[in-house]
């Protein structure tokens, strides 16, 4: 039987009852990391709406380790008690409670997109930002806060980290935990030349480059039970060919390491590296074929995100073959309730919530 956008999914012992992922989406409307009513109420009204899989925004495992004073942390017990709110709310919809760790390493200190995206100077409560090497990110606008190649001993305290904060995302109730290894933050940098110029051990060589990524991957595993699925969201590409830089076929070379080191799933995305990145053509499905290639290295399940707008769509990615996850994002921003309009389309019978029934297509 070939499987279906409505064909539940099983990742170890954890069964997903479709296949439609909310994908992480910042809101920038933390304070000092807290969630707050605004995240209860879009992630909640996303598991309403029906979606198998809702995945919190890039969710900093340090201060540090944020994109912006905005961002979501889980760094401490308090934060972890706002977060379980969301994952139990979540939870009684019907959907798998995800979260996603993240660390913005060059990219972290920066303003929310509605204030420009310029760096946040430390005397206007900024913060200094690590990185594999000294290179600031290029702003186009506003001077790059001060950008410090990382010691060992801060690779051993991010590890730490990302440990910690997967404790704290079990106990808060998280059945899902991601890596974010994508769109230019820490891990991403680290993997990619463009980023990393190190000449130890987590520098160089292909294997050197995705040491950190590997051991980040290992870490959480550890920490996370036996039937709970670890996600790995990877750039499939820089987008950057005129340069030495990550790409697609370094991309399927690591999929077997992120399952080995284990990542059930590969969540597929590209760019982020650099503001020169080159993206061929943006329109439905783009990121489609990245995902693709990714499934064709690896026994781990693949996700595929990038203008998945259409049921009809979404249903052929499974359909065919080419992913295992519909990994769907702006067009959740704009429906809420893609998943339950996707089945009436696809003529598939899911549950509403009872509050809702009035509101079914029967």
């Amino acid at each position: 039987m070939t499987d279906s956008l409505f064909t539940p999914l099983t990742l170890r012992g954890t069964e997903l009852p479709n296949r439609v992922m909310v994908s992480p989406m910042c809101q920038y409307s933390a304070e000092d990391g807290l969630v707050s009513d605004w995240h209860l109420v879009h992630l909640g009204s996303r598991a309403v709406g029906g979606a198998g899989v809702v995945m919190t925004e890039a969710t900093a495992v340090s201060p540090r380790g944020r994109i912006s004073p905005g961002d979501v942390g889980i760094w401490s017990d308090e934060h972890a008690d706002e977060l379980a709110r969301i994952a139990d709310f979540v939870r009684s919809q019907g959907s798998v409670p995800a979260i996603q760790l993240a660390h913005a390493g060059r990219k972290a200190s920066k303003r929310p997109p509605w204030e420009g995206s310029a760096p946040i100077p430390e005397e206007e409560g900024g913060w200094e930002v690590l990185a594999p090497s000294d290179d600031p990110y290029p702003y186009e606008e506003g001077e790059a806060p001060e950008t410090r190649a990382m010691t060992e001993g801060d690779i051993d305290a991010v590890l730490d980290q990302f440990r910690a904060a997967a404790e704290r995302a079990l106990d808060a109730g998280f059945e899902i935990a991601e890596v974010h290894a994508a769109h230019g933050y820490l891990l991403h940098e680290f993997l990619s030349p463009v980023t990393n110029h190190r000449d130890d051990e987590y520098g160089g060589s292909f294997e050197n480059r995705t040491r950190l990524v590997r051991e980040v991957t290992e870490t959480v595993r550890d920490v996370w039970p036996d039937e709970k699925p670890v996600f790995v969201r990877i750039s499939a590409t820089d987008w950057l060919p005129d340069r030495d830089s990550w790409d697609l076929e370094q991309s399927a070379r690591l999929a077997p390491l992120l399952a080995e080191a284990g990542a059930d799933l590969i969540d597929v995305s590209s760019g982020g590296t650099h503001p020169d990145q080159q993206i061929p053509h943006a329109g439905p499905g783009y990121q489609v074929p990245y995902a693709e290639r990714v499934k064709e290295a690896t026994d781990a399940a693949v996700g595929a995100v990038g203008g998945i707008t259409e049921p009809e769509h979404a249903d052929a990615i499974v359909r065919n073959g080419r992913a295992d996850l519909a990994i769907v994002g702006r067009e959740h921003l704009r429906n809420p309730y893609f998943t339950l309009e996707a089945a009436h389309e696809l003529g598939e019978d899911i549950e509403w919530p009872v509050q809702y029934h009035r509101g079914t297509f029967d």
